[in-house]
């Protein structure tokens, strides 16, 4: 016998209706025929129960009940089940007027077949319904393995750009004697103020995943200017600021979102609250909230840790400055948020910290 033919004997069947003798005629005809799993029900207000307790693959279903008709019991059963799952139902009814015929294919039956019926036919028009329902199921199944293969893909590729971001960031941070660690610590207290302020967390986590390309211009500045140890002269700082526009420029007209935000970062993460950063002089909020955010993560990583031409500052040391710069240099709601989350700020510079 096919597998298809094996899977319709094991099929669970739900036969419902308030008479004994009817419900007796149809398991024995089903039963020879060899299907295997034939459940009847008399009671059609116990038909909610059966339906979580079997979980039937077809149902039979007689009209003319007391208490709850036929049409009642098609009602429960298609609130008990979505559009999608809810199993064929062969109305099987002693009625053979068009009007219910309509009213029970309306009301959600897949076929209609009258008493006295014809066994083959019934049996022929279960092993149909059954049929489609198996085949809609694997269907069902083989779209549920596909949608999962492309959610693992696409989480993969996520997962390998993020990492780009993060290695290109680290590249530009390197140019200037700073290490891997600078531009993690400044995604991570990024994405903590960025939350403090209600940013919500989709935006959240988009600022924390750009913000380590904030700096990334810093491969198109001459390593003479990078490296120095001493002051820069006016010439040589005015190079330097010049790596927030090649760092725009780099990632600028991209359709990633995330590359998008990073953009607005690498450009305006040097921009003053009160207009005199660089490098178009912007003032207040018409700085990008990224840019803003990222400002005070970036200067606070900074001045904590130590780099080949300067000692680390104290904590307090570097939030004093922070707070004395509200306003001026810095966002001043921003950094209230940063001194609010400043707790698992110290987190995160312990977790990543470096010799």
């Amino acid at each position: 016998m096919p597998k298809i033919k094996q899977r319709l004997k094991q099929a669970q069947i739900l036969v419902v209706d308030d008479q004994e003798v009817n419900l007796e005629l149809i398991r024995d005809v089903f039963e020879q025929e060899n299907y295997r799993h034939v459940e009847t029900c008399a009671n059609s207000l116990e038909v909610a129960g059966k339906l979580i307790e079997l979980s039937p693959d077809l149902i039979l279903l007689d009209i003319n009940m007391p208490i709850l008709d036929g049409f009642g019991v098609l009602s429960v059963i298609s609130r008990h089940y979505g559009q999608e799952d809810k199993p064929p139902v062969i109305m099987l009814t002693a009625q053979n007027d068009q009007l219910n015929r309509n009213k029970a294919l309306h009301s959600g039956a897949n076929d209609y077949v009258t008493k006295p019926f014809d066994q083959q036919e019934l049996l022929r028009r279960v092993e149909l319904q059954l049929e489609n329902w198996f085949l809609r199921k694997a269907l069902q199944q083989q779209n549920e393995i596909l949608d999962q293969k492309v959610r693992e893909r696409t989480a993969e590729l996520n997962k390998a750009n993020i990492e780009i971001v993060e290695r290109l960031g680290r590249a530009g941070e390197y140019r200037d004697n700073e290490t891997g660690n600078h531009v993690k610590r400044v995604s991570l207290f990024s994405y903590l103020i960025a939350k403090q302020a209600g940013l919500g967390e989709k935006r959240a986590r988009l600022i924390e995943l750009a913000s380590p390309m904030h700096d990334i211009g810093k491969i198109g500045v001459s390593d003479t200017i990078l490296m120095k140890p001493g002051k820069l002269t006016d010439e040589e700082f005015s190079a330097m600021q010049n790596h927030v526009l090649i760092g725009a420029n780099i990632l600028k007209d991209s359709e990633s979102e995330i590359l998008k935000v990073a953009y607005q970062i690498a450009l305006t993460h040097h921009e003053k609250y009160d207009g005199k950063g660089y490098p178009h002089g912007l003032a207040g909020k018409d700085i990008p909230i990224e840019g803003r955010i990222v400002a005070i993560a970036d200067v606070f990583d900074a001045l904590t840790s130590e780099r080949p031409y300067k000692q680390a500052w104290p904590v307090d040391k570097a939030v004093g400055l922070l707070q004395k710069e509200k306003g001026k240099h810095f966002d001043p709601e921003l950094v209230d948020c940063f001194v609010a989350v400043l707790p698992e700020v110290l987190k995160i510079r312990e977790a990543y910290f470096e010799a």
